[in-house]
Protein backbone atom coordinates (compact mmCIF):
# COMPACT_ATOMS: atom_id res chain seq x y z
CA UNK A 1 0.00 0.00 0.00
CA UNK A 2 1.13 3.38 -0.53
CA UNK A 3 0.29 7.25 -0.22
CA UNK A 4 -0.08 9.21 -3.17
CA UNK A 5 -0.15 12.67 -3.65
CA UNK A 6 -2.20 14.29 -6.80
CA UNK A 7 -1.44 17.60 -8.43
CA UNK A 8 -5.22 17.82 -10.31
CA UNK A 9 -5.11 17.24 -13.14
CA UNK A 10 -3.97 14.18 -13.25
CA UNK A 11 -2.96 11.95 -16.41
CA UNK A 12 -3.96 8.08 -16.94
CA UNK A 13 -0.44 6.76 -15.70
CA UNK A 14 -0.48 8.47 -12.44
CA UNK A 15 -4.59 7.26 -11.98
CA UNK A 16 -3.64 3.23 -13.14
CA UNK A 17 -1.13 2.87 -10.77
CA UNK A 18 -3.49 3.39 -7.85
CA UNK A 19 -4.42 0.39 -5.96
CA UNK A 20 -6.94 -0.48 -3.79
CA UNK A 21 -5.72 0.09 -0.46
CA UNK A 22 -3.52 3.08 -1.08
CA UNK A 23 -4.00 6.35 0.12
CA UNK A 24 -4.45 9.70 -2.28
CA UNK A 25 -4.03 13.40 -1.11
CA UNK A 26 -5.69 16.06 -3.47
CA UNK A 27 -4.35 19.78 -4.48
CA UNK A 28 -5.23 22.30 -6.46
CA UNK A 29 -8.74 21.02 -7.93
CA UNK A 30 -11.50 19.18 -7.16
CA UNK A 31 -15.42 19.75 -8.81
CA UNK A 32 -18.77 19.15 -6.81
CA UNK A 33 -21.09 17.45 -8.20
CA UNK A 34 -24.64 15.91 -7.71
CA UNK A 35 -27.83 13.96 -8.96
CA UNK A 36 -29.51 17.24 -10.46
CA UNK A 37 -25.58 17.97 -12.51
CA UNK A 38 -25.32 14.89 -13.60
CA UNK A 39 -29.25 14.00 -14.84
CA UNK A 40 -29.07 17.87 -16.96
CA UNK A 41 -25.65 16.94 -18.18
CA UNK A 42 -26.31 13.70 -19.47
CA UNK A 43 -30.09 13.01 -19.43
CA UNK A 44 -30.74 16.83 -20.69
CA UNK A 45 -27.89 17.52 -22.66
CA UNK A 46 -26.87 20.12 -21.08
CA UNK A 47 -22.67 21.57 -21.39
CA UNK A 48 -20.46 22.46 -19.10
CA UNK A 49 -17.93 25.79 -19.77
CA UNK A 50 -16.33 24.33 -16.76
CA UNK A 51 -13.06 21.65 -18.04
CA UNK A 52 -13.19 18.41 -16.14
CA UNK A 53 -10.88 17.14 -18.31
CA UNK A 54 -8.79 14.40 -15.90
CA UNK A 55 -9.83 16.09 -12.62
CA UNK A 56 -11.54 14.69 -9.79
CA UNK A 57 -15.19 15.04 -8.72
CA UNK A 58 -16.78 14.66 -5.25
CA UNK A 59 -20.59 13.63 -4.99
CA UNK A 60 -21.88 16.48 -2.77
CA UNK A 61 -24.67 19.24 -2.39
CA UNK A 62 -22.69 21.77 -0.41
CA UNK A 63 -24.11 24.13 1.78
CA UNK A 64 -22.86 27.61 1.51
CA UNK A 65 -22.98 31.46 1.90
CA UNK A 66 -23.77 34.18 0.02
CA UNK A 67 -20.85 36.79 0.02
CA UNK A 68 -19.59 39.85 -1.65
CA UNK A 69 -17.29 38.69 -4.23
CA UNK A 70 -13.63 38.98 -3.48
CA UNK A 71 -10.69 37.33 -3.93
CA UNK A 72 -11.39 34.89 -1.50
CA UNK A 73 -15.23 34.43 -2.72
CA UNK A 74 -14.23 34.96 -6.77
CA UNK A 75 -17.75 34.37 -7.71
CA UNK A 76 -19.61 35.06 -4.38
CA UNK A 77 -20.08 31.92 -2.42
CA UNK A 78 -18.06 31.09 0.44
CA UNK A 79 -17.79 26.91 1.85
CA UNK A 80 -19.82 26.47 4.88
CA UNK A 81 -20.53 23.14 5.12
CA UNK A 82 -18.96 20.31 2.27
CA UNK A 83 -20.62 17.32 2.69
CA UNK A 84 -20.65 14.06 0.99
CA UNK A 85 -23.33 12.21 -0.12
CA UNK A 86 -23.73 8.33 -1.01
CA UNK A 87 -22.46 7.29 -4.96
CA UNK A 88 -24.55 3.93 -5.30
CA UNK A 89 -27.37 6.19 -7.18
CA UNK A 90 -25.25 7.59 -9.70
CA UNK A 91 -23.79 4.73 -11.10
CA UNK A 92 -25.51 4.89 -14.44
CA UNK A 93 -23.20 8.40 -15.11
CA UNK A 94 -19.69 7.27 -14.55
CA UNK A 95 -19.12 6.16 -18.04
CA UNK A 96 -20.65 8.78 -19.63
CA UNK A 97 -19.18 11.49 -17.20
CA UNK A 98 -15.42 9.83 -17.86
CA UNK A 99 -16.14 9.48 -22.00
CA UNK A 100 -17.48 12.90 -22.35
CA UNK A 101 -15.82 15.38 -19.68
CA UNK A 102 -12.58 13.23 -19.05
CA UNK A 103 -12.86 13.04 -15.25
CA UNK A 104 -10.70 10.78 -13.69
CA UNK A 105 -11.69 10.08 -10.18
CA UNK A 106 -14.32 10.09 -8.01
CA UNK A 107 -14.81 11.11 -4.53
CA UNK A 108 -17.89 9.77 -2.41
CA UNK A 109 -18.70 7.48 0.32
CA UNK A 110 -20.14 4.56 0.26
CA UNK A 111 -18.63 2.99 -3.05
CA UNK A 112 -19.98 1.98 -6.83
CA UNK A 113 -20.88 -0.58 -8.28
CA UNK A 114 -19.75 -2.82 -11.81
CA UNK A 115 -20.52 -0.39 -14.15
CA UNK A 116 -18.80 2.10 -12.65
CA UNK A 117 -15.49 -0.80 -12.37
CA UNK A 118 -16.07 -1.66 -15.73
CA UNK A 119 -15.83 2.21 -17.11
CA UNK A 120 -12.75 2.50 -14.60
CA UNK A 121 -10.91 -0.64 -16.22
CA UNK A 122 -11.70 0.99 -19.83
CA UNK A 123 -10.85 4.49 -19.53
CA UNK A 124 -8.35 4.78 -16.37
CA UNK A 125 -10.56 5.94 -13.14
CA UNK A 126 -10.66 5.44 -9.56
CA UNK A 127 -13.18 5.76 -6.70
CA UNK A 128 -11.75 7.69 -3.67
CA UNK A 129 -13.88 6.66 -0.40
CA UNK A 130 -14.40 9.32 2.27
CA UNK A 131 -15.63 8.40 5.94
CA UNK A 132 -19.23 9.51 6.16
CA UNK A 133 -19.97 12.41 8.67
CA UNK A 134 -16.79 13.94 8.34
CA UNK A 135 -18.10 16.94 6.71
CA UNK A 136 -16.46 19.52 8.99
CA UNK A 137 -13.04 17.96 8.13
CA UNK A 138 -13.87 18.00 4.53
CA UNK A 139 -14.70 21.63 4.59
CA UNK A 140 -11.22 22.62 6.49
CA UNK A 141 -9.54 20.99 2.98
CA UNK A 142 -11.37 23.56 1.06
CA UNK A 143 -9.91 26.85 0.54
CA UNK A 144 -12.68 29.10 -1.71
CA UNK A 145 -15.08 28.13 -4.18
CA UNK A 146 -13.18 29.57 -7.31
CA UNK A 147 -16.34 28.97 -9.76
CA UNK A 148 -19.72 27.60 -10.35
CA UNK A 149 -21.85 26.56 -13.50
CA UNK A 150 -25.82 25.33 -13.88
CA UNK A 151 -26.01 27.57 -10.76
CA UNK A 152 -30.04 27.11 -11.49
CA UNK A 153 -30.20 24.00 -9.99
CA UNK A 154 -28.40 25.20 -6.67
CA UNK A 155 -26.76 23.49 -4.11
CA UNK A 156 -26.87 20.65 -6.72
CA UNK A 157 -24.67 23.07 -8.95
CA UNK A 158 -21.49 22.06 -10.68
CA UNK A 159 -18.59 23.76 -8.37
CA UNK A 160 -15.20 24.19 -8.97
CA UNK A 161 -13.44 24.08 -5.68
CA UNK A 162 -9.92 25.00 -4.70
CA UNK A 163 -8.29 22.82 -2.48
CA UNK A 164 -5.06 22.08 0.03
CA UNK A 165 -4.62 18.90 1.02
CA UNK A 166 -7.47 17.08 0.42
CA UNK A 167 -6.91 13.72 2.19
CA UNK A 168 -5.70 11.05 2.88
CA UNK A 169 -8.70 9.10 0.55
CA UNK A 170 -8.76 5.65 0.55
CA UNK A 171 -8.77 4.40 -2.83
CA UNK A 172 -11.95 2.31 -2.74
CA UNK A 173 -12.02 1.00 -6.35
CA UNK A 174 -9.05 1.28 -8.98
CA UNK A 175 -8.49 0.87 -13.09
CA UNK A 176 -7.66 -3.05 -12.18
CA UNK A 177 -10.53 -4.40 -11.32
CA UNK A 178 -10.38 -4.04 -7.23
CA UNK A 179 -13.22 -2.88 -5.39
CA UNK A 180 -12.81 -3.02 -1.32
CA UNK A 181 -16.67 -2.75 -1.79
CA UNK A 182 -17.10 -5.92 -3.80
CA UNK A 183 -14.85 -7.67 -1.56
CA UNK A 184 -17.27 -6.49 1.62
CA UNK A 185 -19.81 -7.97 -0.04
CA UNK A 186 -18.16 -11.44 -0.81
CA UNK A 187 -17.16 -11.79 2.62
CA UNK A 188 -20.90 -11.09 3.77
CA UNK A 189 -22.36 -13.48 1.73
CA UNK A 190 -19.98 -15.96 2.63
CA UNK A 191 -20.58 -15.63 6.36
CA UNK A 192 -24.19 -15.44 5.72
CA UNK A 193 -24.22 -18.47 3.73
CA UNK A 194 -22.13 -20.11 6.40
CA UNK A 195 -24.47 -19.24 9.58
CA UNK A 196 -27.54 -20.42 7.64
CA UNK A 197 -25.89 -24.01 6.57
CA UNK A 198 -24.82 -24.34 10.58
CA UNK A 199 -28.58 -23.43 11.44
CA UNK A 200 -30.06 -25.39 9.20
CA UNK A 201 -27.46 -28.30 10.50
CA UNK A 202 -28.82 -27.80 14.05
CA UNK A 203 -32.56 -28.40 13.13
Amino acid sequence: MAHHVLDMPAGEPEIRALRIGDTVTLRRWLFGIRDATLIHMFDRGRRTRLDLAGHAVIHTAPNVHRVAPSPEAPVGYAPFCIGTTTSMRMERFTDALMAREGVRLIVGKGGMGPATSKAFAERGGAYLAIVGGAAALETTWIERIEDVDMDDLHPESLWRFAIRDFGPLLVGMDSHGGSLFAEVQRDVASRRDAVLASLEEAR
